[in-house]
């Protein structure tokens, strides 16, 4: 069973979460939060899989819970998706860098809403490719902070690897687009969490943007175009 807890500061818009939630056999939400404070105060209490977190709440907004949360050791388990009504750059960059492992609008589907959950619980981040290299290929080319020496532990396939990560690909996709088994593929993306000390998916994504590895209308730096969707 996923346990999620539901924080957004409408009490309608929180119930309506929770009931569309509470509908699938696999997720049970066992908390709610108004605020941004008690939403931090119920994943410590609760430890739960999934947070579903607003950003704009009174006192504490959801930016700053997130970064909480993902920045306590004893929560290093709970995924942040980031659930709200703007759709802008810098809230999609913000939600990313305070260690979000998703972001979706308010406007989702029902059912993938549900197959969100799911997603962040078994370690996928949670941002459609679109979305992942418009964001973060302007921020790193803003930023000006290439870090190329970033990815000096890893080898010639883990940046292949990475690569595709950063393209938005699943394990499944990333071992068929590499002539990879699905299991090698996951394998992989666990070596590069672990060298590159990223919490998810979603951290690997912005790691190669920032090192220079990825950038826009790129998946890699040989220069390829990314695979069609």
């Amino acid at each position: 069973m996923i346990e999620v807890v539901v924080a957004d500061d409408q009490h309608l818009v929180r119930a309506g979460l929770c009931s569309l939630l509470d509908r699938a056999d696999d997720i049970a939400v066992v908390g709610e939060a108004s605020d941004g404070a008690s939403a931090v105060n119920a994943v410590r209490s609760l430890r739960p899989d999934v947070v579903l977190m607003d950003i704009r709440m009174p006192g504490m907004d959801g930016i700053e819970a997130t970064r909480h949360i993902t920045a306590d050791p004893g929560l290093r388990a709970v995924r942040v998706v980031v659930l709200t009504t703007f759709d802008t750059d810098e809230h999609i960059f913000d939600a990313i860098r305070t260690g979000a492992a998703g972001f979706l609008l308010k406007n989702t589907a029902p059912e993938e809403l549900r197959a969100a959950v799911r997603t962040v619980t078994g370690g996928e981040a949670l941002l459609s490719p679109s979305v992942t290299r418009r964001v973060l290929a302007a921020v790193a080319a803003d930023s000006g902070s290439v870090q190329p020496r970033l990815l000096d532990s890893l080898t010639g396939r883990e940046r292949e690897v990475l690569a595709q990560v950063a393209a938005g690909l699943s394990n499944a996709e990333i071992g068929a687009v590499l002539h990879l088994s699905p299991a090698t593929a996951r394998t992989y993306v666990s070596r590069l969490l672990a060298k590159l000390g990223a919490r998810d998916r979603a951290q690997l994504v912005h790691i190669a943007y920032e090192s220079g590895l990825v950038r826009p209308g790129r998946v890699s730096g040989r220069g390829e175009s990314p695979r069609p969707r």
